[in-house]
């Protein structure tokens, strides 16, 4: 039994089309940053803390984030069909780094985070205004088999959870987690790392 789950995850591995970083290009609440502290592949084996890490860019105006695990149902026309596993909110929050303890796994589980933006983008007096503001979620799947990506990932989480309350370099940290290209000046020279469970 073990190898044909192995094989059931690698497929998984080259299969799956997630996407770690989040948002659109309309709306200040929409086009803001949201990413996943996972491999750029999206795919991501927590280990035995089960801990996962998200990273909020700046606003003027920020907005809770929902937040959903849900099993993955593994149907091609529908992937994300699978039974509700949780559901969670974060707080609205300035630019940081949100570390988050799931209390289970029950892999392969799809991730999926998002603003809630509510209807403050979507009403205008503009009769062109037709295009739908809300932007694609994080997206990601949680597997139980680790690979090497997936074991310098835990190990920068698990460095990020000893500083729990204070903040790190902006800097430093993008480069940890291959994020630099997505950072610019517009981020503050350091971000604060919030442990809410």
């Amino acid at each position: 039994m073990a190898p044909a789950v192995g094989f059931a995850q690698a497929d998984l591995r080259s299969s799956f089309p997630g996407r770690r970083v989040g948002g659109g290009t309309r709306g200040e609440c929409s086009a803001r940053l949201l990413a996943h502290l996972v491999p750029a592949n999206s795919i991501y084996a927590p280990g035995r803390t089960l801990q996962v890490g998200l990273l909020e860019g700046p606003t003027a105006n920020p907005k809770p984030i929902d937040i959903q695990f849900r099993r993955w149902s593994g149907a091609s026309s529908d992937q994300m069909s699978g039974e509700m596993l949780i559901t969670s909110e974060l707080p609205a929050s300035t630019a940081g780094i949100t570390l988050i303890n799931l209390e289970a796994l029950h892999a392969p589980a799809v991730w999926e985070s998002a603003y809630r933006c509510g209807d403050d983008e979507s009403t205008s007096s503009d009769p062109l205004a037709f295009v739908q503001t809300a932007s694609p979620p994080a997206l990601s799947l949680l597997v139980s088999d680790s690979e090497a990506d997936d074991l310098s990932i835990q190990k920068a989480l698990a460095s990020l959870r000893t500083q729990c309350g204070a903040s790190v370099s902006t800097e430093t940290f993008a480069h940890a987690f291959s994020l630099g290209d997505v950072i610019d000046a517009d981020w503050p020279a350091e971000l604060p790392v919030r442990c809410p469970s």
